[in-house]
């Protein structure tokens, strides 16, 4: 052998399976390691071995989902995206479930008192604002449908991050995934739930369309028209027969069979989960997934400023979010069942 290959990757026993920074030949011999953890407002974020874990962090509100929850998401998807030593991402939620959705309490009831989640400090002034948004929500006033749009599509490119990243991401569901909790979780390239989750999006039954417009693709045009004609929801079982989540194991053993599905897609090289995943993508991208989103985030602007939109507000304003919901949802049957996420909420 010559002085040239002693180092070559080549002279280790199944050295493709060595991390991205090992080996004296790595590109990044002798660099610093990127940033291993830190808390955001929303989530936070850790890299334990080839996996790095973004966890949803209110769960006092069941991680409704807030102003600062797409920045930080995207912020978080790309700093693993980038890291050498990540070949997978993991996305789950603290406390009693994934994703209660947007913390509509706030959005609803707050027309003109500053509205929808924290003030961005540099947000203010332009079109996140959130007294601007509130003002634009105002049904007494006037709506402009395109300041709407521009705050939606930046929630949508912030958990659209899960599907353009180039490593593969997996959305680990317990609990509940409602309302804007699966605009999240669709995005994900897996999904594994617990047999007892709840996937669903009542607020098509007023005051609400899926932004993210990912249910067709994920589930099927008939399959996804029963669900949003309707506003019913999945449990995780009827969501693997569907096809939405691969796997929907007891609840109890749900860290266990996620946790070997990432240890898995772990041994595989970075570059060789990048291309599969390029190249899967290319097929999903060419059904229409990003005119989907800008349709569905225009519809579900137009929702929220119907005649029926605007009574919703109205009595969310008058007698309660909570209340406003309750009326909404009972003579569906399912107001007691998803009581405990909306609860969350509050």
């Amino acid at each position: 052998m010559s002085p040239d290959d002693q180092n070559h990757a080549g002279t280790r026993p199944a050295a493709w399976r060595d991390d991205l920074t090992g080996g004296a030949d790595s590109l990044f011999a002798d660099r610093p390691e990127p940033v291993n953890s830190y808390t955001a407002r929303t989530l936070t974020y850790e890299v334990t071995g080839r996996i790095a874990r973004i966890t949803f962090n209110r769960p006092e509100h069941g991680n409704a989902i807030t102003s600062d929850t797409p920045i930080e998401l995207a912020g978080a998807v790309e700093q693993a995206d980038l890291d050498p030593r990540v070949h997978v991402i993991v996305v789950s939620g603290h406390g009693k479930g994934f994703c209660g959705g947007y913390d509509l309490s706030i959005f609803a009831e707050g027309a003109g008192s500053g509205g929808f989640g924290p003030a961005g400090g540099t947000a203010d002034g332009s079109v996140l604002d959130p007294v601007v948004q509130a003002r634009n929500h105002d049904p007494r006033g006037t709506w402009d449908p395109m300041v709407d749009y521009q705050m939606m599509s930046r929630f949508n490119r912030g958990f659209a991050s899960l599907l353009y990243a180039n490593k593969p991401t997996v959305a680990k569901v317990h609990g509940f995934a409602i309302a804007g909790g699966t605009d999240i979780a669709l995005f994900a390239d897996q999904i594994v739930c617990a047999e007892d989750a709840r996937f669903g999006y009542p607020p098509t039954r007023t005051w609400g369309i899926p932004a993210a417009g990912m249910w067709a693709h994920r589930v099927g045009d008939q399959r996804a028209k029963r669900l949003l004609f309707t506003g019913d929801s999945l449990s995780g079982k009827q969501a693997a027969e569907w096809g939405l989540a691969i796997e929907a194991p007891p609840a109890e053993r749900l860290d266990e069979r996620t946790e070997e599905l990432l240890r898995r897609i772990s041994l595989v090289p970075i570059n060789q989960l990048i291309m599969a995943k390029l190249a899967l993508n290319s097929a999903l991208l060419n059904q229409g997934v990003a005119n989907s989103g800008m349709v569905s985030t225009v519809f579900d602007g137009v929702s929220r400023h119907t005649r029926e939109g605007y009574a919703f507000q109205m009595r969310s304003m008058t007698a309660g979010f909570r209340e406003a919901v309750r009326e909404r949802d009972e003579p569906f049957g399912d107001w007691k069942r998803a009581q405990f996420a909306r609860d969350e909420q509050s």
